[in-house]
């Protein structure tokens, strides 16, 4: 399993200072009382122009994740075909590393910081009536080693018989990755990157109000001596 990536006395500090504050909402999303309201996803953009959808949906995908590949949304035909996106894996952010967003509450640093996660993107876009539908999911693995990070127990066997066999250790600098193990999918990244959609694509959509225009002045009639 994913092992521990600092020591002792860190992680109780980590630990105690998780059960003294509370995890903030992502920003943009919506508040009822004082909870978090869960937006739609996949996500209604209402826009005709296909190109200005998948443009600022890249640019916030941008902003968490490493682009791997890109199938556009095309035009052919008449058809509107659908579009796919396909981000790197990365690495989740910890508590010592609070300009990056990725783990996008306090427990997701937390989970981060005592073992290595990382995170992928997949994005489709659809066309549907009245704009396109942007589905985002983000996926969670955590890392599989062969023994705990810190551990000194196992790794390596030696004889302590009367045979003159001499053995070469075979202990290695550091933990062997056996591969990572799904854990499921993160719905806090999920709408942190829904909600900067819908507010990005809610200012872009936004009418734009002239400033009113001042009334004439009106001059002073002189006063009547």
């Amino acid at each position: 399993m994913g092992a521990m990536r600092f020591t002792a006395p860190l992680i109780l500090l980590l630990v105690g200072l998780a059960g003294c504050a509370a995890a903030p909402p992502s920003p943009g999303i919506p508040l009822v009382g004082s909870y978090p309201t869960l937006m739609a996803n996949p996500a209604l953009i209402r826009s005709a122009d296909h190109e200005m959808v998948w443009e600022q949906m890249v640019d916030v995908i941008d902003d968490y994740f490493k682009i791997e590949r890109e199938d556009r949304v095309r035009v052919s035909g008449g058809v509107v075909t659908e579009g796919r996106l396909e981000t790197h894996p990365r690495i989740g952010s910890t508590w010592l590393e609070p300009w990056h967003s990725d783990s996008a509450s306090q427990q997701e640093k937390l989970e981060a910081t005592l073992q290595t996660i990382r995170r992928r993107a997949t994005v489709t876009v659809r066309p549907a009536e009245g704009g396109y539908l942007i589905d985002v999911a983000v996926f969670k693995e955590r890392e599989h080693l062969h023994r705990p990070q810190f551990s000194t127990a196992g790794s390596a066997t030696f004889r302590h018989d009367t045979s003159i066999e001499r053995y070469k250790s075979k202990a290695r600098p550091g933990p062997v990755t056996l591969g990572w193990i799904p854990i499921g999918r993160d719905l806090a990244l999920e709408q942190r990157i829904i909600a900067q959609l819908q507010l990005r694509f809610a200012a872009l959509s936004a009418p734009i109000i002239a400033p009113p225009t001042p009334p004439p002045s009106i001059s002073r009639l002189p006063a009547v001596r």
